[in-house]
């Protein structure tokens, strides 16, 4: 049987090519005796104390009792390093079958928690003993697959635009794209579930299909705010304080105390929902059997339904990968991991990314003269999950809404727009997170209240 690792290690001196190891991720762990793990640490060794150079083979063979060095060895390095990695994924694979844990944890985990840990494991191995070579792309290469993006995007055959439910901040970003992920930062209890179902009422008027993931809100809950914004954009009820059409109000339809002619239209408007919108929204919410917790379960649901545009995480920490297996040991390791899974996951699918997250509040929030909050909106450092999160958001929109007004603004923008904010009316119990109403359409509603 071939010795894959005494040829790698005689081939690295001969070629005094040390950076064969780093190139093709080859570590001591890869090699399958003694002699060979002591071989390549010795070289490496050597290497550090002579400048990078490797030892010659006689100083190996000198050094490293039982080596045998194999001269003129013809073949590359990538095929050794696979032919290396191959048998070190196998050693690692019966290990762990001989091990009993795979039992054990058959016993312990159920059906779902124990699939999941078979792929977790596998992947790590997997991934572990693989040998990922580089191909760089030239000028002239690039140069033509540009070109050909380019006009797969000027056709729109290459990612998707979807618009934001407000014109202005559409004007500064473009709006959402395929591939991309956005987050929404607010304070606890200040509208950021409430702005993400206005999120999704316009993406399903444009025709997407959402999926949505509501970790902390049941489905009558959210779609009672869905129904609150559906009616508030026919126009269902006249607010005579403000002159504004809104919504059947969501404390009512929670408490079930509708009358008359409004239930009875209410009524007609749930009857209708399934051929209301252009699009298709598929919830998940708390409390339901099919909910999933895991970023390998998003990623299956996602290739299983490939006609998903849209995937919607609120909030973030309700992803069970956040608190999971902490690889790198550091403080928020796994939520770091997750969130690069999460970003992974979304441009591997095409889909538009959002979740929400939730900002701590670090001063006491400033009031006027009669005791009211003053709109303030969340910063980043405020965010104390984990910064990865931030970083994968193409932009991040942070939220604020207090006694009929609300705000929002880009706290992050990748493509710009950083520091971007619009005023809203918000009068959420009615449905209602609209732009508040600019020049000439201002003055025509002033004159028209008088």
């Amino acid at each position: 049987m071939a010795n894959y690792g005494e040829q790698l290690i005689s081939k690295i001196v001969d070629d005094n090519d040390i950076g064969a190891l780093i190139r093709y991720s080859i570590t001591e762990s890869d090699f399958a005796t003694d002699v060979e793990k002591r071989g390549v640490r010795f070289v490496l060794q050597h290497a550090d104390a002579n400048k990078g150079q490797a030892p010659s083979y006689a100083t190996l063979v000198g050094e490293i009792d039982g080596f045998t060095y194999i001269p003129a060895v013809t073949d590359s390095y990538e095929f050794l390093a696979k032919r290396l990695k191959d048998a070190s994924g196998k050693r690692l694979f019966a290990e762990w079958f001989e091990s009993g844990e795979i039992s054990q944890k058959f016993t312990e985990k159920s059906a779902e928690d124990f699939g999941n840990y078979l792929r977790e494991v596998s992947d790590r191995i997997t991934m572990g003993t693989q040998v990922r070579v580089l191909n760089f792309k030239t000028l002239d290469t690039l140069r033509h697959e540009f070109r050909a993006e380019y006009e797969k995007r000027k056709d729109g055959r290459s990612f998707k635009l979807w618009k934001t439910p407000f014109e202005s901040l559409n004007a500064e970003i473009g709006g959402l794209y395929s591939g991309d992920i956005y987050g929404v930062m607010a304070e606890s209890g200040r509208g950021k579930s409430y702005l993400i179902a206005c999120l999704v009422d316009e993406l399903l008027r444009q025709g997407a299909k959402v999926l949505v993931k509501s970790y902390e809100l049941k489905a009558y809950l959210w779609l009672s705010r869905l129904l609150s914004i559906i009616t508030a954009r026919e126009g269902a009820l006249d607010h005579d304080e403000l002159a504004q059409k809104v919504g059947i109000p969501n404390k009512a339809i929670l408490s079930g105390q509708l009358d008359g002619e409004i239930e009875t239209y209410f009524l007609s408007v749930v009857d209708a929902l399934n051929e209301y919108y252009p699009g298709a929204l598929y919830l998940q919410a708390k409390g339901d059997r099919d909910l999933t917790r895991t970023l390998a379960d998003l990623d299956r649901e996602l290739q299983q339904n490939p006609e998903i545009d849209v995937c919607v995480i609120d909030p973030f920490y309700g992803l069970s990968d956040i608190y999971g297996s902490n690889v790198n040991k550091t403080a928020g390791g796994a939520a770091e991991q997750a969130a690069r899974k999460f970003e992974q996951i979304i441009g591997a699918n095409d889909v538009v990314g959002i979740f929400a997250i939730q900002a701590s509040s670090t001063e006491k929030s400033d009031a006027d003269d009669e005791g009211r909050r003053e709109l303030k909106l969340p910063r980043r450092d405020q965010v104390k999950t984990t910064k990865a999160v931030l970083e994968i958001a193409t932009n991040l929109f942070a939220f604020d809404a207090v006694d009929g007004n609300g705000r929002i603004g880009v706290e992050k923008g990748r493509n710009g727009g950083e520091g971007f904010a619009i005023d809203l009316l918000a009068l959420m119990d009615y449905g209602v997170l609209r732009e508040l109403p600019k020049g000439t359409e201002a003055a025509a509603q002033f004159v028209s209240n008088f």
